[in-house]
């Protein structure tokens, strides 16, 4: 070939592409972009289609595809196609990550945490989604293996799984973390082990007609239903008014006194098989998720419990609590 045909010189690729005559001098000693010919003075020549080769390396260099890559493409082992489809997933794993990582920022900026708290947020935030949901396998495999009855309550965990969102508010950021820590908690996991399922509204109370027992259960369930529906505190007045309805009710079909011995046995009797941190965990997961949680259709015992047992300035002589 001589000077007509491969007319551009390494000066001159650079002027028309802006890259560096040094960058182009590393192309073509690394074999990406050999010259077409050499002159007898040996300098490096090329031709039109080497000035599009050129460019063609440009291009996915400016999109992070590294020489290795390139050099399958040039070679003809991949399609341009075929790469910019693997690095367009690519992107998009790293811009999940930088809306997480920018929603942790915007967090720990308003929030002012500790250097614990934020060395111990960025790693629970920075896993990535197949680390999460190894993080919640685990923690569902060793509930299986801990219980010997472990159908319905593995089941309720693998229909609850928190999945975590690219940009999370600052709800739900820290909703994860708590709920990391809970799962990787071995206190907790031997807690949510040894819960029972809650028993049937007939076995809720004890020697009473098993219709007579579903009424008083529906009557408890709207009362408290309906104040936390209005976002009433289970330890506030309002709640308290709530809970002395109830007493009463259940005094009258029972034909018992509406005092503080009724109203503890009836917290002890709502309090089986609904632990508040077992409680706690699906509340965190409906967080993180982000769903909306219809307070009729959660249960109400928990509420109503706290609600029963708060003190009440004419209380007397109220029995002590039975806690398990």
């Amino acid at each position: 070939m001589n000077g007509t045909t491969s007319p551009h010189s390494i000066g001159s690729l650079s002027t028309r592409t802006g890259v560096p005559v040094r960058t182009i001098r590393f192309y073509s000693d690394s074999g990406l972009l050999p010259p077409t010919h050499r002159t007898s003075a040996g300098y490096r020549r090329y031709d039109d289609a080497a000035l599009l080769r050129l460019r063609t390396i440009c291009v996915l260099r400016e999109l992070d595809v590294d020489l290795a890559t390139i050099r399958h493409v040039l070679g003809g082992g991949l399609s341009v196609a075929e790469v910019a489809a693997a690095h367009a997933d690519a992107t998009e794993v790293q811009i999940r990550v930088l809306r997480l990582r920018r929603s942790v920022l915007r967090h720990l900026a308003r929030r002012g945490s500790s250097p614990e708290e934020i060395s111990f947020m960025h790693r629970l935030t920075s896993l990535t989604t197949g680390e999460r949901h190894r993080l919640i396998s685990d923690f569902i495999e060793d509930l299986t293996a801990r219980t010997s009855s472990p159908g319905p309550a593995a089941a309720a965990l693998r229909t609850a799984v928190p999945e975590l969102p690219d940009d999370p508010s600052d709800e739900q950021l820290a909703a994860w973390v708590e709920l990391a820590e809970l799962m990787g908690d071995d206190g907790f996991r031997a807690r949510m082990a040894e819960v029972a399922p809650a028993p049937a509204d007939e076995d809720v109370l004890p020697g009473v007609p098993a219709e007579t027992a579903a009424e008083l259960i529906a009557f408890a369930g709207q009362a408290a239903g309906a104040a936390m529906e209005a976002g009433a505190d289970p330890e506030g007045e309002d709640a308290s008014v709530v809970a002395d309805g109830v007493v009463a009710h259940f005094a009258t079909v029972l034909g018992r006194p509406a005092g503080p011995e009724l109203g503890e046995w009836m917290a002890s009797r709502f309090e089986a098989g609904h632990d508040p941190l077992t409680e706690r965990y699906f509340r965190l997961v409906w967080t993180v998720n982000d769903w909306h949680v219809v307070p009729g259709h959660l249960p109400f015992q928990p509420w109503l419990v706290k609600a029963l047992r708060h003190p009440r300035p004419n209380d007397q002589a109220r029995p002590p609590r039975n806690d398990r």
